[in-house]
Formats: C-alpha cells, structure tokens, sequence
C-alpha cells in the first residue's frame, strides 16, 4: 500500500513543473522493481510452467488476486501517457508492471495451495460469432 502511495505522489508531482525538493522527496526509484521481480521468481519456482493461457479461476482467492491485477493493468495504462511524456519516473510504470507479474503469480500460487484448477483458454471456434443488428 505504502509503495502506492509513493508511486501517486510521483505522478502528482509533475517534473517540469515540481520544485526539486518535491521532486527529490516523490522520486520513485528502481529498488522496489527489482524486489518485485525477486517475488516473482520465488513463486514461479514452486509452481509448473504455463503452457497454455489461463483464465481468471482458481478459486475466490485467485479470482480476487486476478481482479487486483485487471485493476493494476489499467492503472499501468493510464500512468504510461505521463511516464512517456517525461512528467513521471520511468519506474513507476515498470513497478506497475512487474506488480501486475507478480499478481498473476501470486494468483496461480493461490489456486495451487488451496488446491484449485485454473481454467486453460481454449478458443470455441464451433460457436458462431454473435453481432448486433
């Protein structure tokens, strides 16, 4: 929670207009990225490989994790136009996107130790495709 609140007090400091003691104080740097990334690689070791796409499944515990990770997902989307544009630190987008990573993971980790399948995507291409009229 902390590590979001950091991450909107750096979009709310925009650089070319931020004092740079405010700029220094809402610097988001690489530290919390690279820890997310460690995190991410401990659970993935306990779990098989992916080698099909899965759905949002596994039990409410996972569904919720995957839940946080469609709203982590769009808050990465909305905060890429200000990191691109110079006016947030690159970091922030990345931390975001890691911790959508680590969402997912955590997501699997759930299903697996409670002991639920996830559902693998397959695409129904017997059902005729539906449009508005």
């Amino acid at each position: 929670q902390c590590m979001l609140q950091d991450i909107g007090s750096n979009v709310a400091t925009p650089v070319s207009s931020a004092r740079k003691s405010h700029l220094k104080r809402t610097a988001f740097d690489e530290h919390p990225v690279l820890e997310l990334e460690q995190w991410i690689d401990e659970y993935c070791n306990q779990l098989p490989p992916l080698t099909s796409f899965i759905l949002p499944s596994g039990g409410k515990s996972s569904a919720s994790l995957h839940l946080a990770r469609a709203v982590c997902r769009r808050a990465e989307r909305c905060v890429l136009p200000i990191v691109e544009a110079g006016e947030a630190d690159l970091n922030v987008a990345k931390y975001l996107n890691r911790l959508s990573d680590y969402l997912f993971t955590v997501a699997r980790y759930a299903a697996s130790t409670e002991g639920n399948q996830e559902t693998i995507y397959t695409k129904n291409i017997d059902e005729p495709h539906h449009t508005k009229q």
